[in-house]
């Protein structure tokens, strides 16, 4: 599907929620999730409580943080493969948190990287059935 301008501002106004469930669904279908990195690797967002890895559905949702404090970066896809056979394990290593396609107010589904991994399995196998 091509996100025109005005379906990109129509998705960065959802809810949390359903922004989450927005990135799964489409995670699963691209089997490809987004992050930004400089030289210093992966770009991080700060809650009160967890240092986070900030993962977006597309390259166009990502592309819109490349700004201010941000602009040296460049967007990354990760296989989902990749992702859950290397990543998944490095920032639980790490003890970082991931939070889910996050709007221009920092606001995302902060989850732990296994918790991550549950959810897009099971969107995966919903998939799967309605295939």
């Amino acid at each position: 599907m091509t996100l025109t301008p005005a379906l990109i501002t129509a998705i960065e106004r959802y809810d949390e929620q359903k922004r989450f469930n927005y990135f799964l669904e489409t995670v699963i279908d691209t089997q490809e999730i987004w992050v930004l990195v400089d030289e210093h690797g992966c770009m991080m967002l700060n809650t009160e409580d967890e240092d986070c890895v900030p993962v977006w559905p597309n390259q166009d949702f990502a592309q819109q943080w490349i700004t201010d404090d941000w602009q040296a970066c460049k967007t990354e896809a990760i296989s989902l493969n990749t992702w859950q056979s290397r990543w998944t394990a490095g920032l639980e290593e790490d003890e970082l948190a991931i939070v889910v396609f996050p709007n221009q107010a920092e606001e995302g589904v902060v989850l732990f990287p296994d918790e991550l991994d549950f959810e897009l399995s099971k969107q995966a196998k919903k998939a799967t059935k309605h295939k």
